[in-house]
């Protein structure tokens, strides 16, 4: 195998798998997904009116998105209405709900309806993206929540290379509750990182290769799990979030670039792509 040093400006983070859907502008494939959710697809800007409103039992609030009212008029006209469901916004960076922490869910909250809920949306927002990670703020709830899943299917869209400089395996579904994240080693690596709640963007970033993660279950029974590579990566952005850290707080400045950009070269003094 080459070396990483070469695919340096090509390695991507988690489950990138952008590259299975065209740019809609240039009709080329996009190849570069995201941390915690991959961008897999081009979004185009949607106005919306968002208002917070309390939910819960007034122990917290959410954030609750519309769709525009051109649509609801359309389909009120029309006499069909819209019978799916209508699944949570990505909040994008700036919305406090991505900067502040998040609060456990407590052990009264864990199997009940509106917990469940939330969990279920995440997933299907989750695998709707596609992505291979989601924590609950990036739908607009404060709460410490996160899913994740890595498939062969998205593991095949990325080059082989790739995913072995990135030591990604598949993995089932996790849904971990209050999970705390802990290092199991000071060794770490740098790859490219994003997010969707920052869209359009890339940027390295050095994570740990190797991380235990403690928490509950969906059921409320405890669970660990003893992550490297890149679900180790993957956790580590997802409990980020929780802390209302995001990726940018972390990444290596200079390394910050547009998708269009990211197989371009870093700049000189910038630490290389992989293991360290």
């Amino acid at each position: 195998m080459e070396s990483i040093h070469r695919f340096s400006h090509r390695i991507l983070p988690l489950t990138f798998s952008e590259k299975c859907f065209k740019n809609s502008k240039t009709n080329r494939f996009l190849r570069n997904p995201v941390l915690g959710i991959h961008e897999n697809r081009e979004q185009t800007f949607k106005s919306r009116v968002s208002e917070l409103k309390p939910a819960f039992n007034g122990n917290f609030i959410t954030r609750k998105s519309y769709t525009s009212s051109s649509r609801a008029r359309a389909g009120w006209l029309l006499g069909l209405g819209d019978k799916k469901p209508i699944l949570p916004e990505i909040v994008k960076a700036g919305d406090p709900v991505l900067h502040e922490p998040a609060r456990d869910v407590s052990i009264d909250e864990i199997g009940s309806e509106k917990i469940e809920k939330i969990i279920d949306d995440m997933i299907k927002v989750m695998r709707n993206a596609p992505g291979v990670g989601l924590a609950a703020p990036q739908i607009g709830i404060p709460l410490k929540i996160i899913v994740l899943e890595d498939t062969k299917e998205y593991i095949g869209y990325a080059l082989k290379e790739e995913t072995k400089a990135q030591d990604r395996r598949p993995f089932d579904l996790l849904v971990i509750l209050n999970p705390k994240l802990k290092k199991k080693n000071n060794k770490t690596a740098f790859f490219f990182e994003g997010c969707l709640s920052v869209g359009g963007f890339r940027a390295v970033v050095e994570r740990y290769l190797e991380v235990e993660v403690t928490g509950l279950g969906r059921d409320g029974r405890p669970i660990k799990v003893d992550a490297s590579g890149w679900q180790a990566r993957i956790l580590q952005h997802e409990c980020d979030h929780l802390d209302g850290t995001i990726y940018v707080d972390k990444m290596v400045p200079r390394t910050f670039r547009i998708v269009e950009n990211l197989d371009l070269p870093l700049p000189t003094g910038c630490p290389k792509i992989g293991v360290h």
